[in-house]
Protein backbone atom coordinates (compact mmCIF):
# COMPACT_ATOMS: atom_id res chain seq x y z
CA UNK A 1 0.00 0.00 0.00
CA UNK A 2 1.33 3.39 -0.88
CA UNK A 3 0.91 5.87 1.78
CA UNK A 4 0.64 9.50 1.42
CA UNK A 5 3.60 11.27 0.87
CA UNK A 6 2.51 15.18 1.87
CA UNK A 7 -0.21 15.21 5.02
CA UNK A 8 -1.46 18.59 5.77
CA UNK A 9 -3.07 19.47 9.44
CA UNK A 10 -5.19 22.30 9.80
CA UNK A 11 -7.32 23.78 12.87
CA UNK A 12 -6.94 26.73 14.95
CA UNK A 13 -5.16 27.70 17.58
CA UNK A 14 -4.65 25.07 20.86
CA UNK A 15 -6.46 22.35 18.61
CA UNK A 16 -4.12 20.24 19.39
CA UNK A 17 -2.98 19.80 15.93
CA UNK A 18 0.78 20.22 16.67
CA UNK A 19 0.36 17.36 19.34
CA UNK A 20 -1.21 15.02 16.99
CA UNK A 21 1.29 16.02 13.86
CA UNK A 22 4.34 14.93 16.21
CA UNK A 23 3.19 12.30 17.16
CA UNK A 24 1.54 10.70 13.73
CA UNK A 25 4.48 11.62 12.07
CA UNK A 26 6.66 9.59 14.15
CA UNK A 27 4.32 6.60 13.95
CA UNK A 28 4.87 6.84 9.98
CA UNK A 29 8.47 7.91 10.25
CA UNK A 30 7.99 11.22 8.53
CA UNK A 31 8.78 14.31 9.00
CA UNK A 32 7.00 16.38 11.67
CA UNK A 33 6.99 20.36 9.88
CA UNK A 34 4.81 22.92 11.94
CA UNK A 35 5.15 25.64 9.51
CA UNK A 36 4.65 28.39 12.12
CA UNK A 37 8.40 28.01 13.08
CA UNK A 38 9.09 29.92 9.49
CA UNK A 39 7.68 32.29 10.84
CA UNK A 40 8.95 32.62 13.76
CA UNK A 41 13.04 32.22 12.32
CA UNK A 42 11.62 35.21 10.31
CA UNK A 43 10.83 37.11 13.16
CA UNK A 44 13.88 36.01 14.81
CA UNK A 45 16.07 37.22 11.97
CA UNK A 46 14.39 40.74 11.80
CA UNK A 47 15.16 40.85 15.97
CA UNK A 48 18.86 39.67 15.35
CA UNK A 49 19.26 41.94 12.02
CA UNK A 50 17.33 45.55 13.97
CA UNK A 51 14.72 45.11 11.34
CA UNK A 52 11.48 47.58 12.46
CA UNK A 53 8.65 44.68 13.27
CA UNK A 54 5.87 46.90 11.64
CA UNK A 55 8.19 48.20 8.72
CA UNK A 56 6.48 45.97 6.59
CA UNK A 57 8.35 46.03 3.03
CA UNK A 58 11.61 45.66 5.17
CA UNK A 59 10.22 42.42 7.06
CA UNK A 60 8.51 41.26 3.37
CA UNK A 61 12.34 42.07 1.38
CA UNK A 62 14.27 40.09 4.61
CA UNK A 63 11.77 36.81 4.01
CA UNK A 64 12.74 36.76 0.54
CA UNK A 65 16.29 37.10 1.65
CA UNK A 66 16.79 34.17 4.23
CA UNK A 67 16.99 30.40 3.50
CA UNK A 68 14.75 28.39 6.34
CA UNK A 69 15.63 24.95 6.77
CA UNK A 70 13.14 22.18 8.77
CA UNK A 71 14.79 19.18 9.07
CA UNK A 72 14.72 15.77 11.16
CA UNK A 73 15.95 16.31 15.10
CA UNK A 74 20.05 15.99 14.51
CA UNK A 75 20.30 16.72 18.68
CA UNK A 76 18.63 14.54 21.60
CA UNK A 77 17.38 17.54 23.27
CA UNK A 78 13.63 17.13 23.36
CA UNK A 79 13.30 18.93 19.90
CA UNK A 80 11.26 17.90 17.33
CA UNK A 81 13.09 18.59 14.79
CA UNK A 82 16.04 21.41 13.85
CA UNK A 83 15.14 24.87 12.37
CA UNK A 84 18.09 26.53 10.29
CA UNK A 85 18.09 30.17 9.82
CA UNK A 86 21.12 30.67 6.74
CA UNK A 87 22.95 27.46 8.56
CA UNK A 88 22.60 28.90 11.80
CA UNK A 89 20.74 26.43 14.27
CA UNK A 90 17.43 28.23 15.76
CA UNK A 91 15.68 25.53 17.15
CA UNK A 92 15.65 26.90 20.44
CA UNK A 93 16.10 30.65 19.63
CA UNK A 94 12.78 31.07 18.10
CA UNK A 95 10.62 30.12 21.35
CA UNK A 96 11.83 33.20 23.34
CA UNK A 97 9.67 35.25 24.56
CA UNK A 98 10.78 38.26 22.62
CA UNK A 99 9.76 35.91 19.01
CA UNK A 100 6.85 34.99 20.84
CA UNK A 101 5.64 39.15 21.48
CA UNK A 102 6.08 39.73 17.46
CA UNK A 103 5.47 36.64 15.75
CA UNK A 104 1.62 37.83 14.74
CA UNK A 105 2.36 41.06 13.56
CA UNK A 106 4.77 39.59 10.94
CA UNK A 107 3.07 36.62 9.85
CA UNK A 108 0.48 38.64 8.63
CA UNK A 109 2.16 40.49 6.03
CA UNK A 110 1.35 39.22 2.45
CA UNK A 111 5.48 39.17 1.12
CA UNK A 112 5.85 37.24 4.12
CA UNK A 113 3.32 34.50 3.65
CA UNK A 114 4.35 34.42 0.01
CA UNK A 115 8.21 34.02 0.68
CA UNK A 116 7.33 31.38 3.43
CA UNK A 117 4.88 28.97 0.90
CA UNK A 118 7.52 29.04 -1.28
CA UNK A 119 9.97 27.54 0.83
CA UNK A 120 7.62 25.30 2.70
CA UNK A 121 6.90 23.82 -0.41
CA UNK A 122 10.26 23.41 -0.90
CA UNK A 123 10.32 21.22 2.18
CA UNK A 124 7.46 19.63 1.20
CA UNK A 125 9.33 18.29 -1.92
CA UNK A 126 12.12 16.91 -0.14
CA UNK A 127 10.06 14.83 2.42
CA UNK A 128 7.99 12.28 3.52
CA UNK A 129 5.99 14.98 5.43
CA UNK A 130 3.26 15.73 7.87
CA UNK A 131 2.68 19.24 7.85
CA UNK A 132 1.03 20.95 10.39
CA UNK A 133 -0.59 24.93 10.45
CA UNK A 134 -3.48 27.22 9.24
CA UNK A 135 -2.97 26.93 5.25
CA UNK A 136 -1.71 24.17 4.36
CA UNK A 137 -4.34 22.23 2.91
CA UNK A 138 -5.89 25.67 1.05
CA UNK A 139 -2.48 27.17 0.14
CA UNK A 140 0.49 26.00 0.95
CA UNK A 141 0.17 22.13 -0.51
CA UNK A 142 -3.39 22.53 -1.96
CA UNK A 143 -2.35 18.77 -3.42
CA UNK A 144 -1.53 17.46 -0.21
CA UNK A 145 -2.49 14.01 -0.55
CA UNK A 146 -4.14 13.36 2.79
CA UNK A 147 -6.09 16.80 4.21
CA UNK A 148 -6.82 16.81 7.60
CA UNK A 149 -8.83 19.83 9.49
CA UNK A 150 -8.60 19.22 13.62
CA UNK A 151 -11.14 21.72 15.04
CA UNK A 152 -12.51 21.53 18.74
CA UNK A 153 -14.89 24.62 20.38
CA UNK A 154 -13.29 27.67 21.63
CA UNK A 155 -14.39 26.82 25.74
CA UNK A 156 -12.48 23.70 25.07
CA UNK A 157 -9.09 24.48 23.71
CA UNK A 158 -8.77 27.57 26.33
CA UNK A 159 -9.60 24.74 29.10
CA UNK A 160 -6.72 22.49 27.49
CA UNK A 161 -4.33 25.44 27.13
CA UNK A 162 -5.32 26.77 30.76
CA UNK A 163 -4.09 23.30 32.32
CA UNK A 164 -0.99 22.89 30.04
CA UNK A 165 -0.14 26.67 31.77
CA UNK A 166 -1.15 25.35 35.12
CA UNK A 167 1.25 22.25 34.58
CA UNK A 168 4.09 23.70 33.52
CA UNK A 169 3.73 26.40 36.87
CA UNK A 170 2.91 29.44 35.09
CA UNK A 171 0.28 31.78 35.73
CA UNK A 172 -2.87 31.36 34.29
CA UNK A 173 -6.83 32.47 34.15
CA UNK A 174 -8.87 30.88 32.09
CA UNK A 175 -10.90 34.03 31.54
CA UNK A 176 -7.72 35.79 29.95
CA UNK A 177 -6.91 32.52 27.41
CA UNK A 178 -10.44 32.33 26.24
CA UNK A 179 -10.40 35.88 25.01
CA UNK A 180 -6.87 35.34 23.67
CA UNK A 181 -8.04 32.23 21.50
CA UNK A 182 -11.03 34.75 20.63
CA UNK A 183 -8.72 37.05 19.38
CA UNK A 184 -6.56 34.86 17.74
CA UNK A 185 -9.43 33.29 15.83
CA UNK A 186 -11.01 36.14 14.51
CA UNK A 187 -7.45 37.53 13.30
CA UNK A 188 -6.45 33.81 11.73
CA UNK A 189 -10.33 33.52 10.25
CA UNK A 190 -10.66 37.26 8.80
CA UNK A 191 -7.39 38.27 7.12
CA UNK A 192 -7.22 38.57 3.79
CA UNK A 193 -4.65 36.55 3.28
CA UNK A 194 -4.84 32.49 3.36
CA UNK A 195 -7.90 32.69 6.12
CA UNK A 196 -7.98 29.68 8.54
CA UNK A 197 -10.57 27.31 6.74
CA UNK A 198 -10.82 23.72 6.09
CA UNK A 199 -10.01 22.93 2.80
CA UNK A 200 -12.82 21.81 0.90
CA UNK A 201 -11.38 18.46 0.48
CA UNK A 202 -10.12 17.93 4.34
CA UNK A 203 -11.72 15.65 6.55
CA UNK A 204 -12.72 17.25 9.44
CA UNK A 205 -11.79 15.72 13.08
CA UNK A 206 -13.94 17.27 15.98
CA UNK A 207 -12.24 16.58 18.74
CA UNK A 208 -14.53 18.20 21.93
CA UNK A 209 -14.92 15.25 23.41
CA UNK A 210 -11.78 13.49 22.43
CA UNK A 211 -8.50 12.69 23.91
CA UNK A 212 -5.27 12.81 21.73
CA UNK A 213 -4.53 9.41 21.34
CA UNK A 214 -8.44 8.82 19.97
CA UNK A 215 -7.95 12.00 17.64
CA UNK A 216 -4.26 9.75 16.63
CA UNK A 217 -6.31 6.73 16.07
CA UNK A 218 -8.66 8.49 13.66
CA UNK A 219 -5.76 10.32 11.91
CA UNK A 220 -4.16 6.57 11.44
CA UNK A 221 -7.14 5.14 10.05
CA UNK A 222 -7.16 7.94 7.90
CA UNK A 223 -3.55 7.33 6.86
CA UNK A 224 -4.30 4.02 6.00
CA UNK A 225 -7.66 4.47 4.21
CA UNK A 226 -6.11 6.55 1.15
Amino acid sequence: MDLPSTIAIDGPAASGKSTLGALLAKALGYLYFDTGVMYRAVTLAALQNDVDIFDEAAIGQLAEQVRIDVGPASIDDGRDYDVMLDGQDVTWLIRKDTVNDHVSDISIYARVRKAMTEQQRRIAKENKVVMVGRDIGTVVVPDADLKIYLDASVEVRAERRYQEMLERGEPADYEAVLRSLKNRDHIDSSREIAPLKPAEDAIVIQADCLGIQQVLEKAKELVYRV
